[in-house]
């Protein structure tokens, strides 16, 4: 119930309002049946955006520090995630991807949309990168179609640490559902895990056309992080 109250009466409208979006490709959706919705990832927005535009409720899979932050304002930010069905998920120890596949398979078992970001983390500089295999996993396990999805200009309207956004216009762009019931049974090769990640990924570059980098977004951060922190406090050479 809160989650079409946010849609259409509280959140939605005023996404609307504030980001303008222009909608394209949403024939592409399915009107009914299980499906995974991949998109790129590029700012705080975009999940509420998607959900906003499409006709079908749509469950993504939020980490689990939206859930746990501390204080009232962590309280609150928790309340709101749960209440508009979004799924807390763990993404550290070695069992975090185990878990999330569980439960978008448990989504998609109920013949449900399923949302899901394969970068695996918002991009903290507009480009796209390389995609977690969870996605082609979760594809070949359920036999569902992957809808491609690219959010356009939200990196400039909300980027990384912006709380009020900017005025700035945005485009929400689905492509053709990617069917991949000819790897029927192979959800265990990681060769064809990895093509059927990258199908994907392709598909998200084409309807972005964002520059592409061929490594997992969570690394690269790490790796400027380290930079900077070593520029910052630069090691002394020993005597």
């Amino acid at each position: 119930m809160f989650y079409y109250l946010l849609k259409y009466v509280l959140l939605g409208p005023l996404l609307r309002l504030v980001f303008r979006p222009r909608i394209e490709g949403l024939e592409h959706v399915p009107s009914e049946g299980a499906a995974i919705i991949a998109g790129n990832h590029l700012s705080f927005s975009d999940h509420f955006l998607m959900p906003a535009v499409l006709k079908r409720r749509i469950t993504f899979l939020a980490k689990a520090e939206y859930f746990t932050g501390p204080g009232i304002k962590g309280r609150l930010t928790a309340s709101f995630f749960r209440s508009a069905g979004q799924i807390p998920v763990d993404r550290s120890g070695k069992d975090a991807g185990q878990a999330a596949i569980r439960e978008g398979l448990g989504v998609l078992s109920k013949g449900e949309l399923l949302g899901i970001y394969p970068e695996g983390t918002r991009s903290h500089d507009g480009r796209l990168y390389k995609g977690k295999v969870g996605v082609a996993v979760m594809a070949l396990k359920a036999g569902v179609p992957v809808v491609p999805c690219a959010m356009i200009g939200t990196f400039e309207a909300q980027p990384p640490g912006k709380v009020i956004p900017n005025v700035h216009p945005v485009v929400i762009r689905f492509g053709e559902p990617l069917d991949f019931s000819r790897y029927e049974g192979m959800e265990n090769e990681k060769a064809v895990l990895r093509a059927v990640t990258d199908e994907i990924m392709y598909a998200i570059l084409s309807l972005s056309e964002q520059e592409y980098v061929d490594q997992y977004a969570a690394v690269v951060k790490a790796e400027e992080a380290a930079a900077a922190k070593e520029r910052k406090f630069p090691r002394l050479p020993l005597t």
